[in-house]
């Protein structure tokens, strides 16, 4: 019998926090580039995604790694795994 090994692989994206208003909650921005399947221009598609912060520690700007985990509310899927880069204030 051969062993195998099952390995919990999560899936991670990385974005840009555009809302931390909710209570422990923030909207994460992800943007990726695609090449148009007919007229192979390369193309940006974004998608907004509710992700879990325990402590209210991100906020507005921030560029942040999150990972899926299990459901926690309706909309929430995912959870801020770490911070990338702080926000730049102007």
């Amino acid at each position: 019998m051969s062993e195998e090994t099952t390995e919990n692989v999560t899936r991670a994206l990385t974005g840009t926090i555009v809302s931390d208003k909710m209570n422990k909650t923030v909207t994460v921005l992800v943007e990726r580039k695609v090449k148009h399947p007919l007229y192979g221009k390369i193309i940006r598609l974004s998608k907004k995604y509710h992700a879990h912060d325990e402590n209210n520690d991100f906020h507005l700007g921030d560029v942040v790694v999150i990972e899926e985990c299990r459901p926690i509310s309706r909309s929430k899927a995912w959870r801020v795994a770490r911070l990338v880069e702080k926000a730049r204030l102007v």
